[in-house]
């Protein structure tokens, strides 16, 4: 089967299967199909815009950065966006070009993955963490007050697993205090609350492009704001703080180029963009395929006690990055193992990263410290979801872990 054709079968599959999925309840088989975590649905499409940046000159960051930079603002209804290479190189950049460095503190949330914490110490400054909402993992912003020093500068909230964070009680402490806000967006591209989006209510947004997020070009960034200055800024910080990239050379001839103030290596190049492009078309259909295989897993659960989920939020669009599920901490790693038994992929999103090793040795936060954070991240799961999961796939899930909690009561 040619690439082309496969790509139309898979959108055909899964089209029908999300069309009809009040019929999907089947009957269970005596072998179960293996369940991937992730399955990505790059194709034709993103084939046909790399072969076209490969038939041009410039292999680093040009036009097709720039075409995908104006589409994704354009999205977001934002001002700007700059493309570079990681989500981490977004939160880092921003916190530099705002003038965050060492003596400086951020407010951030021990329930992330360590690159956010990690960005602050890469811009210089301290991460400093607060405990986070029982019923959606976000940062709680009742407690960020308690945790301002002196030193204090800036937030940095997560929407965890695509539920936005409150960005006006965020921006309310913040304006309060005079800090900045950068936020933490790698999981949430398409998650809106109550009309607003990221970077409506921060000063930046930052986006991950990681193999395993909505829109991927297999490592990826951005950084989005509707700061003039900013975005300039950053522009300059990506790339090693020339005034002129290869790009530009190439288009105008060469011309001296100057080094006004120090940067990094975090541009992002043609192939990413081209890459991500076609996806674009993709975002809002791709979130209709995610939604409805979540609402699938939310009823298919629904009747196993000792399960829990986090709570959606009215006001909220979410962008179903990952479902989530709470298990009993003494259980959770045994669930883990019968999954993976059962060949059914799953992953823990977070343990509260202020009990990692290096985090325990550079601050020496006892447990107990976040009690919230540290509940979720000995409970929660990560089970299977992407747009083009079968629905029965879900089922398959489900059965596992209704087999498995009843197998142990029995």
């Amino acid at each position: 089967m040619d690439e082309a054709h496969s790509d139309r079968h898979l959108g055909r599959q899964a089209g029908n299967a999300l069309s009809s999925l009040p019929d999907m309840r089947r009957e269970e088989s005596a072998s179960e199909p293996e369940v991937s975590f992730f399955s990505h649905d790059l194709g034709a499409a993103e084939l046909a815009a790399l072969a076209q940046v490969l038939r041009g000159p410039i292999l680093t960051t040009g036009e097709t950065v720039e075409r995908f930079e104006q589409l994704f603002a354009a999205y977001l209804g934002r001002r700007h966006c700059v493309g570079l290479t990681s989500c981490t190189g977004a939160l880092h950049l921003s916190l530099t070009a705002l003038g965050i460095g060492p003596g400086d503190e951020v407010i951030t949330t021990p329930m992330t993955f360590i690159a956010t914490a990690t960005a602050i110490e890469q811009a210089g400054a301290t991460p400093v963490f607060v405990d986070v909402e029982d019923h959606t993992g976000n940062m709680d912003p009742g407690v960020i007050e308690e945790a301002l020093t002196a030193r204090t500068r800036a937030i940095m909230p997560v929407h965890l697993y695509g539920q936005m964070c409150d960005m006006h009680r965020l921006r309310d402490v913040a304006a309060a205090h005079g800090l900045k806000i950068v936020e933490d967006a790698a999981h949430c591209v398409e998650g809106r609350r109550e009309g607003y989006g990221p970077a409506q209510h921060g000063d930046s947004a930052c986006f991950s492009f990681y193999a395993t997020k909505s829109l991927t070009s297999g490592e990826g960034g951005a950084m989005v704001t509707d700061d003039d200055a900013l975005a300039q800024r950053v522009r300059l910080l990506r790339q090693h703080g020339m005034n002129k990239t290869a790009a530009s050379r190439h288009k105008e001839g060469y011309a001296h180029w100057d080094m006004p103030i120090f940067g990094w290596k975090y541009n992002m190049d043609n192939v990413q963009a081209a890459l991500l492009l076609p996806q674009m078309e993709r975002v809002e259909q791709k979130l209709a395929m995610r939604q409805a295989l979540a609402a699938e897993y939310r009823a298919a659960l629904s009747g196993i006690s000792q399960v829990a989920m986090p709570q959606t939020l009215p006001g909220v669009r979410h962008a179903e990055h990952l479902f989530t599920i709470g298990v009993a901490p003494e259980r959770r790693d045994e669930l883990l193992g019968h999954l993976k038994e059962r060949r059914i992929a799953a992953m823990v999103n977070y343990r509260a990263i202020h009990l990692l090793e290096y985090y325990q040795r550079k601050f020496r936060l006892p447990r107990g410290s976040f009690p919230v954070a540290e509940r979720i991240g000995d409970s929660t799961i990560s089970l299977p979801l992407y747009p083009s999961m079968p629905v029965e796939h879900v089922h398959v899930v489900a059965r596992a872990i209704a087999d498995f909690f009843a197998e142990s009561a029995a």
